[in-house]
Order: structure tokens, then sequence, then C-alpha cells
């Protein structure tokens, strides 16, 4: 009887970390994917769309601010494509360029080429032109802080880098957040007068903030008190919603499955778009967004180019809910360009009107705004000089009946420290874009256990962006200081298997 020769197995070995990393380059239909949508997306971003806006008939004057705005619509337009089609996802560094793409480019074309502003730019034309330069070099600077971290040692020669251990959510701690949720946001439905006033109209919510006393502080106290009941209970719902995906422990705890149900009613009430503003409804939808799909490439390419599109169509329409019947007034419109240069999008006027303000006498506050930020929670009755937000500080100074304004990151950093503090700020802002987006491709895989925090916090901090790029930053800083004492309530890195999750 012939005997048959039985081929050994393969011997296998662990997979090498640039492989999960990578995982998406070897699968041909993505492969083909990319390749067949690489230069249509590309020349749209960077070309097509450009050039469309710019044709487009208006009163707006073809000057060096035109020509510097195209530029730099053109720059972040072939950035963001970069970002869609690379092969890893890159969720910080696509949010800026998202960011960048539309409220600093295409938005200011279309106003440049209309010569209509939504906020009136005070000063001399050229200031208008020096704020487009200035944000032209940030965005070359933040370019730089990516390098930077990409050619970053990775440790000493001849050895090896300590992987350092991953931060976990506590069980136990979790709960205690999910009942710290309920109490915070049933706590400002309580003061508000109850679920009915969040499917009303913004004006609403804020009449009932200043009925409840606490706008003496201005916004930021206004944000504080929303913070406390918005951000636990989005932060509770997310971390549960990453828990139930990854652990079929979760799905098969019933206790698990009534709380995340329980969060996500509580989240359609004080996290509707209704009554909250449309930044922070994009913050809970993209958060969402990818911890449900924290591995899809193809779900990575499909929210930042559809982002695009619902930021041109979408976004400029989407305040019908910030006032009531009587006071809301439609757009009347016969040209896609005007919702743009009529409606929020007044980052680069503001940067503009923050340099005439700087120039006409205050100069660089050289870190104040900056501290006024980062204790905000202090209140005016122990710092009376506190500084107002930028964007409210500049509003009154021009006059302004709505002080409600923007003050993009660039304007807050240079307003601080000058176009060399500014430069500096957003490379770093870069550098640490790039760091976090490599840590969190390499930890936020298929494998990676439940309560792996950066699975959560990189959606997050990558959604809340569009509100810290905008400004301004002292309105921000409430939600960021709650998130922040969240997460570290619920964050361990004890490899206690009773108390993580499983």
């Amino acid at each position: 009887m012939r005997e048959t020769a039985v081929r050994p197995p393969a011997p296998t070995s662990p997979p090498h970390p640039d492989e999960e990393k990578n995982w998406g380059r070897v699968t041909t239909p993505r492969t083909l994917l990319s390749r067949a949508l690489s230069v249509p997306l590309a020349l749209g971003f960077t070309v097509f769309l450009p050039l469309v806006v710019a044709a487009q008939p208006g009163a707006g004057q073809r000057d060096a601010a035109f020509w510097l705005q195209l530029l730099l619509t053109m720059y972040a337009g072939a950035r963001l494509s970069a970002m869609v089609l690379t092969s890893r996802r890159k969720l910080l560094q696509g949010s800026f360029w998202l960011f960048v793409y539309m409220a600093m480019g295409v938005a200011p074309l279309a106003q440049a080429v209309l010569g209509q502003v939504p906020t009136p730019v005070v000063g001399p034309r050229s200031d208008l032109t020096v704020a487009i330069g200035l944000v032209l070099l940030g965005c070359a600077a933040f370019d730089v802080g990516v390098l930077l971290a990409r050619h970053r040692p990775a440790g000493r020669a001849g050895g090896s880098q300590k992987e350092p251990r991953p931060v976990m959510a506590h069980r136990r701690r979790l709960q205690l957040l999910a009942a710290v949720s309920f109490l915070g946001s049933a706590a400002l439905i309580m003061k508000l007068g109850g679920p009915a006033v969040f499917f009303s109209s913004r004006q609403e919510i804020i009449a009932g903030i200043e009925e409840a006393g606490v706008s003496q502080d201005g916004q930021a106290g206004q944000a504080l008190l929303r913070g406390f009941g918005t951000v636990p209970a989005l932060l509770s719902l997310l971390l549960y919603t990453r828990w139930l995906i990854t652990s079929k422990f979760a799905r098969r705890k019933v206790s698990v499955i009534v709380t995340w149900a329980a969060l996500a009613a509580l989240n359609l009430v004080v996290n509707n778009p209704i009554s909250n503003p449309r930044y922070w409804f994009l913050t809970v939808m993209f958060s969402l967004l990818f911890t449900i799909f924290p591995v899809s490439a193809a779900m990575y390419r499909v929210a930042l180019s559809m982002a695009v599109v619902i930021a041109l169509l979408v976004f400029p329409f989407a305040d019908r809910f910030r006032y009531d019947e009587k006071n809301y007034k439609p757009v009347e419109t016969t040209s896609f360009l005007e919702p743009m240069a009529l409606k929020d999008y007044d980052q680069i006027g503001m940067f503009a009107n923050t340099i005439t303000f700087s120039n006409s006498g205050p100069g660089h506050s050289y870190g104040r705004q900056l501290a006024g930020s980062v204790f905000f929670a202090v209140p005016r009755t122990m710092w009376p000089a506190k500084p107002r937000d930028t964007g409210v500080m500049v509003g009154q100074w021009m006059g302004t009946v709505n002080t409600n304004l923007s003050s993009p990151i660039w304007a807050e950093l240079w307003i601080d420290f000058g176009p060399l503090g500014m430069g500096a700020g957003l490379l770093g802002m870069g550098y640490a874009s790039a760091r976090v987006d490599r840590r969190y491709a390499k930890r936020a895989t298929r494998r990676s256990p439940p309560g792996s925090l950066i699975s959560v916090v990189v959606p997050l901090v990558a959604g809340y962006s569009f509100i810290l790029l905008r400004g301004p930053l002292l309105q921000a800083s409430g939600r960021v200081a709650i998130a922040a004492m969240c997460l570290a309530l619920v964050a361990t890195y004890r490899q206690d298997k009773g108390a993580g999750l499983r």
C-alpha cells in the first residue's frame, strides 16, 4: 500500500504590528475602489469644486485676498482628498481638514465671489488678506507637525520600545457614570421645564437657561449647565455601545442591554438635533458612527466624503429649529452659494476682525485669553477681570447686536501669541493629531478588548474638534472639562478581570 506524504502545516507566527494597521491595503476590492475614486475625488475636491465656485457671477473683488482664498481652498481640498484615500483611519487629521476645507475654504470662497458675508468685516481689506495668509501658514505648520510625528524615532537603538498598557474602562465605575448621567440629564430636564422643551427650539432652551438663573456668568456658565446634562449621557452611551458591539458576554446580559436602551432614549432627549447646536449634534453623530464602525475603512471614507455634501447642502439650512415658528425666517435664494455666504461660516471674517481689533490698540494678550479658557470655572465674583470669549469681545468692539460669534483656533492663538505662536500651536496640534491617530489605528482593531477607552475617546475628540476649531475656546472648555472628569472616573490601568469589561 502506497503511503501518501502528508505536508506538515506551515508554521504560524503572530501578525506583524503593521499588518493589523494596514489591513485595508491587502483587500483587493478596497484597493480597486481607492484607485477608481482617487482621481475624480482628488480633482473634485482640489480643482473642480473650487473653480466652479470661483467661476460663479458675483460682486466680489478679484484681488490678492480672493486668489489667496482660492489657493487655501485648493490646498485644503488636496489634503482632505489624501485623508479620504489613505489606507489608515486618521480621524483627528481628517476632521481637521474637513473643517478647514468647508469653513475656511469653500464657504469663504463663495463669500468672496458674491461679496457677501454673514458677519461684517469692519477693517481694511488688507487685514482680510493677512488673515487668509495666516490661515494658510497655520495649515502648513499643521502638516509640518504631522511630518515630524511620522519621523519620530521608534525607540533606542538596539532596543525595543515597551508598549504602554492600554487605558481600560472599569465596569463598576462605568455603572456609576451611567447613574451620574441619568441624574445630570434629569436635573437639566427638570430645570428647563420638562422633556417637551427639548423638542421645541433652541430659543426655548436658551430662555429656560436664563430663567434658571445661570446666565449671569455669560455663555460659559450656560455651556457648563448644558454640559453636565449632555456630556455624561453621551459618553456613557458610547462606552456601552462599544461594550455591546465587542462583547458576547454583554449582549447576553439583560441589565447591559436595558441600560444601553435607557441611555439611547436619554440621548434622544438631551442630545437631539432640535435643541442642540449643529456642531454639537455633529459631534454626537461623528463619535457614534466611529464607535459603531471602528475598523471600517469604507465607512471612514464615506463619512468624510458625505460630510462635504452635507456641509454644502444641509448645514446652511440646519438652523430650522434654532427659532420658534414666529421668529424663523426661511432662506430664499436662487444660488447654491448664497446660503454659505449668509449663514454661520464667519471664521475667516472673524479672524480678520480679530486682527483689526488687535491693531486698533489692545494688541496681543500674551496668554490671557487662553488662561480664561483654562480657568473657565472660576466665577467672575472671584476673578472680576476674567477674560470674555474672544468672539464676544471682538463682537462687542464691533458693536454687533449678536455677539455669539465664532473665534477659530487660528484667531485664538494669534491674539495671544502672535503669528509665531500661532504657527507653533498648529504645529503642535499636527504632531499630536498624527501621534494619536497612529495609536488609534493600532489599538482600535477587531481584536481590541471591549473596555479600550481609546476606541471611544478618539472618535469623541474628532467630533468635538469641529467645535474647538470653530471656537471660541471659552465656550468649548466646559464640555471638555466635564468629559475629562467622566473619563477619569471610569479609566483604570489595572488588569482586574473581575472589574474589567468582558
